[in-house]
């Protein structure tokens, strides 16, 4: 039963009559969203009254946290900002796992939740339904900031004041909530014409350039982390070019797989977990770190022990000096790699600094560095994994964007993918299970917002996969254009590796699943079930079909060995 007056209630499709909804609609069709995810609720339906007079295209999910994920999942393909309307109460909080995800991360958002009614907020206990004691408290932890808005005329301005939020670095989701009663509502307030969003501006500090190009032109071992900031802020082409001035090996993490060319002679590649790149980069007499935090992968599950000075440029102000102490530089990564591109040029640094790494060319670290990894890995009995990678490898296209869940598959993928021209997204950020396959429906409805090839893969495990398995509905229902690998093992393979590894036998790691094959038919999505050596075959021929479909491949998958315990 919905629980508001109709004689209050906006008038339906059909009829002049505007609501505070409507102005919602109207300033972020004029910011430029073209799509916006989420669920249908009680206290937002002056949200949805609206849409129908509006041009946004709906994708409804079928559980908000995947709606979360598909609105990450499309900007991350895009880099546009993600949208996402969001019911009260238990819609709102069980986004927030997702919305999580994109604090963490970095990924552009707003969000605009539904409200009870303006008489019911503060610290009263009306009994309506769905109602918190401060819904957007509850918020705090997972978004850039939070806005209730009580009044129909400070919508516009509040959601372009969000959209600036989001979009400025560091980057984020951003959350504005709006009473039912105020979207409801009759208003006064004529129809948004124009809206304008730029990013505020976020350049590195002059002096710590300089200082950064001081310690960098008498460097004998400069070395190169990109994290994710380096992607986010764009920053690929100073990247490239401060890397080839000073001959600097570059590792990239999980979130900046893709920030630098895979087989570059300076490219680490994505190692950032084997013990030999740990001693490439404790080695370094200066290490520039990009956008991460020298957080718990990166360091090597902190046994990362530099013995060279550190420059950290990070647009988080919090993220510097967060885990070890260096020459901090808060900023747009773009705007920084810029800045120290063109002065590293002005002081002639290439020219400058002697590169020495104990008698070896940088060139020869890389090679040398990379050989000692694959012959670790060939030395652990991973012969079916590498070959398994490897031919989904060569079955994605070069283009082809990437959604990866957390499973096995993905722990190899952030160490061994080579992104080519396509983009690597991972749920790094959180960590939380379900992230692939929704964030793959929402970025290829994004990509074929910008006319791109759409067909997108996403990697699961059949753990993760439960998480978001509503969503092939959402799939079929849009006919979205993503393929969904699930390798199932029968279990939480990644816990069930280390639960064993640290204690000799796993506990609760086992897992009664569907038969996915019959599942995803049973929704009207095409699926088949192939061996792991019929993994690449099966791909490619997917990919050239229209609309969602699946490939299960049963295989218990192995990690290669840690080597911070060694």
């Amino acid at each position: 039963m919905i629980d508001f007056d109709p004689g209050t209630a906006a008038p339906t499709k059909g009829t002049n009559q505007r609501n505070g909804g409507d102005l919602v609609v109207e300033t972020l069709e004029a910011l430029g969203a073209k799509t916006v995810f989420g669920i249908p609720g009680q206290h937002a339906l002056g949200l949805f009254d609206a849409m129908g007079r509006g041009n946004l295209h709906f994708v409804s999910s079928r559980v908000e946290n995947n709606s979360a994920f598909a609105a990450d999942g499309y900007s991350r393909a895009t880099g546009e900002v993600g949208v996402l309307f969001l019911s009260t109460g238990p819609g709102a909080l069980t986004s927030l796992a997702g919305l999580q995800e994109a604090y963490a991360t970095g990924v552009p958002m707003v969000v605009v939740a539904s409200q009870i009614p303006l008489d019911g907020l503060g610290a009263r206990r009306k009994g309506m339904l769905h109602q918190l004691d401060d819904q957007k408290a509850s918020a705090a932890n997972v978004t850039k900031s939070q806005r209730l808005i009580q009044h129909a005329s400070g919508i516009p301005s509040a959601i372009q004041d969000a959209w600036t939020e989001a979009i400025s670095s560091p980057q984020g989701p951003v959350w504005i909530e709006i009473p039912q009663n105020v979207l409801l509502d009759p208003i006064m307030v004529p129809p948004v014409e124009d809206a304008l969003a730029e990013a505020f501006d976020n350049p590195p500090r002059v002096e710590l350039v300089r200082e950064a190009v001081k310690w960098l032109s008498t460097a004998e071992r400069p070395a190169i982390i990109a994290g994710g900031g380096t992607r986010r802020g764009r920053a690929e082409k100073s990247l490239l070019s401060i890397a080839e001035q000073l001959r600097a090996p570059v590792i990239c993490t999980p979130g900046g797989n893709g920030a630098f060319p895979w087989n570059h002679e300076l490219s680490l590649q994505s190692w950032i977990e084997d013990r030999y790149m740990t001693d490439v980069l404790e080695d370094a007499d200066v290490l520039i770190v990009i956008g991460s935090s020298l957080g718990e992968v990166t360091s090597n599950y902190f046994t990362f022990e530099p013995r060279g000075r550190i420059i950290q440029i990070d647009a988080e102000p919090r993220v510097l000096e967060s885990n070890r102490p260096g020459l901090g530089i808060r900023a747009d990564a773009g705007q920084a790699l810029a800045a120290l591109d063109e002065a590293l040029a002005a002081a002639g640094a290439s020219e400058a600094g002697r590169r020495d790494w104990h008698g070896s060319t940088p060139e020869d670290v890389v090679r040398e560095s990379l050989a000692k990894v694959k012959a670790r890995l060939e030395s652990q009995d991973l012969a079916k994994e590498l070959k398994f990678m490897a031919d989904i490898r060569e079955a994605v296209p070069a283009d082809m964007q990437t959604f990866w869940d957390m499973t096995i598959s993905a722990y190899w993928g952030w160490s061994c993918w080579d992104a080519r021209e396509g983009q690597f997204h991972s749920a790094q950020g959180a960590g939380g299970l379900g992230y692939g396959f929704p964030a793959a429906i929402g970025g290829a409805v994004g990509l074929e917002t910008t006319g791109k090839p759409s067909r997108v893969l996403a990697v699961s495990g059949d753990g993760s996969s439960m998480y978001s398995i509503s969503e092939l509905a959402t799939a079929k229902q849009h006919n979205v254009p993503v393929t969904w690998l699930i390798v199932d093992d029968g279990g939480y393979g990644i816990l069930r590796e280390y639960m064993v590894g640290a204690f000799g036998q796993a506990t609760a790691t086992e897992l009664a699943r569907p038969d996915f094959v019959k599942l995803a038919e049973s929704f009207g999505v095409p699926a088949r079930r192939v061996a792991p050596e019929e993994v690449g075959d099966a791909l490619k021929e997917s990919f050239e079909a229209d609309g969602p479909n699946v490939v299960v491949v049963e295989t218990l998958l192995k990690m290669f060995g840690p080597t911070h315990l060694d």
